[in-house]
């Protein structure tokens, strides 16, 4: 969609797998992630506010060109005729997360989303195997697995909807971008 004047990471995306894999994958996962009692920092809301902004910039962008006559991708008109849904999800998000909770959950020690909360990461892994769709039953089987090797606190599993929503934000940004 753009490319310009942004800078550009990768869409969450990685191999599509069925709810049957995703119970496979919630055992190995469990077994990579390796993760502290607390996160010590509060990255989560500040991320969602430069989203809000990277998705803000883009449709402003996107405006002009459609204003000046350019053709924009059918992915592009779908962030313009949704952008009051998108900025609704963020609001429920602010709203959703009180701030400084997600400094009581375990953090990550290791890999890509190291010093961020391991449900984040999960919640990430969820949508990147599902090219960005959630499905109830393979979240709940992948979750189920994953916890058949490390038990998630009540605390992440409360989470769980709201890092889906930061993920699904982030993968916008991403794909805006």
């Amino acid at each position: 969609m753009l490319r310009r004047n942004l800078q550009h990471e990768p869409a969450l995306r990685s191999e599509l797998l069925s709810a049957d894999q995703m119970e496979l994958y919630g055992v190995v996962l469990a077994n990579r992630h390796r993760a502290s009692a607390r996160t010590l920092t509060n990255s989560l809301l500040a991320r969602l506010a430069d989203n809000e902004a990277t998705l803000a910039h883009a449709s402003v962008m996107l405006t002009r060109a459609v204003g000046k006559g350019l053709r924009i991708t059918p992915a592009a008109e779908w962030l313009l005729d949704n952008d009051y849904l998108i900025e609704e999800q963020i609001r429920t998000a602010q709203r959703d997360l009180p701030k400084g909770y997600s400094r009581e959950l375990p953090r990550l020690l290791n890999g890509p989303s190291a010093k961020l909360p391991r449900v984040y990461d999960i919640a990430l892994e969820t949508i990147a195997h599902g090219d960005g769709r959630v499905d109830r039953e393979s979240l709940s089987r992948f979750v189920a697995s994953y916890q058949t090797v490390t038990p998630l606190k009540l605390g992440e599993l409360w989470a769980i909807p709201i890092m889906l929503r930061l993920g699904l934000i982030e993968n916008l940004r991403r794909v805006a971008v």
